[in-house]
């Protein structure tokens, strides 16, 4: 018939295709996303004001559509939480 045997490793609209058990490792990609953005951040000079912003219109948006299809694990959601309160505080 033609069928070919596919991994599912795969990306779909940006979600990963295949969650397993270690969904600390799938979704890590995240917060590789969120700590990138952070670091691009640490050279500028911004208020507290700016930081608000920059936290609630960008930071709080990259999780935001995959935690809308997937319910991301505890320990993800509180090591996301902790790089976003060492940028506010930091």
């Amino acid at each position: 018939m033609g069928v070919r045997h596919v991994l599912g490793t795969g990306n779909y609209l940006g979600l990963p295709s295949m969650i397993g058990r270690k969904k600390r490792d799938i979704f890590a990609y995240i917060k590789d996303r969120i700590w990138k953005r952070i670091n691009s951040w640490r050279g500028r000079a911004l208020s507290k004001a700016g930081k608000e912003v920059m936290i609630k219109s960008v930071l709080q948006a990259i999780p935001s559509y995959v935690m809308s299809v997937y319910l991301l694990p505890e320990a993800t959601i509180k090591e996301i939480e902790r790089m976003m309160n060492s940028f506010w505080w930091g």
